[in-house]
């Protein structure tokens, strides 16, 4: 390890990592030295992060993975176990947003597809990829939460009950390895950001003013560094 890449040796995940706070943290990752596994549904877009990656003298593999699909990610950690025995970094970033509609109006298809990808997907995750992470030194857990998960907001209920979900998943996965290891579990809110799905939400909104998602991705460069309490909440 140097200072100048600090996780090198580690070995990162990353869903939702074709776009926005995803790409950036899978390239921040590299930056820090992480072979980083990029996992999303565009595999162009997941091409060119990686060529991003390793035309700045980083490292990464690709892993096209429809969240939504079943058998999907046991396949993924069945694969990443032959190749490498731990997980060091696993980013839950991947979410689905549905139309914003009063709680009348949610779209049953709409709500069950964000229920898939923002709580089974997540279940999915930590089951999969458990046995990894507890063969690594020191495991880092990080869960990309939004603040209408503990704050309902009118017109929001169909994207933050799946997050007050989410939120619950990782909280109670973190109190029942507290005392298994070295796994810690964080949940950030990465607030206002310049992301195509702040875009779908916000269509008025002017995206310069709001922060990059390379503000969002270069605090969870520091934070899978630092020894926080586990269950550990932040906003960016």
């Amino acid at each position: 390890m140097s200072e100048n890449k600090p996780l090198d040796g580690r070995i990162a995940l990353v869903t939702g990592a074709s776009k926005g706070i995803g790409a950036a943290t899978a390239v921040a990752l590299a930056d820090a030295g992480a072979h980083v596994v990029l996992t999303a549904r565009d595999v162009k877009s997941l091409e060119q992060v990686e060529d991003t990656i390793h035309e700045r003298g980083g490292s990464a593999t690709i892993a096209p993975l429809d969240l939504s699909e079943s058998d999907g990610i046991p396949r993924l950690a069945a694969a990443l176990a032959q190749r490498w025995d731990k997980l060091d970094i696993m980013v839950i970033n991947a979410a689905y947003l549905p139309v914003l509609t009063p709680v009348t109006q949610i779209d049953p298809k709409q709500f069950s597809q964000a229920l898939t990808v923002n709580v089974l997907a997540t279940q999915a995750l930590i089951a999969a990829f458990d046995p990894l992470l507890k063969r690594a030194d020191h495991a880092r857990v990080i869960g990309l939460t939004s603040s209408v998960g503990a704050t309902p907001r009118a017109y929001w209920s169909a994207y933050g009950a799946t997050k007050a979900a989410f939120d619950n998943l990782l909280e109670t996965y973190a109190s029942e390895v507290e005392k298994l290891g070295d796994i810690r579990v964080a949940i950030l809110d990465p607030g206002a950001t310049r992301t195509q799905m702040r875009a779908r939400a916000y269509p008025g909104e002017d995206p310069a003013t709001v922060k990059p998602p390379e503000d969002v991705a270069a605090r969870i460069v520091a934070l899978v560094q630092e020894d926080f309490p586990t269950a550990h909440r932040e906003r960016v």
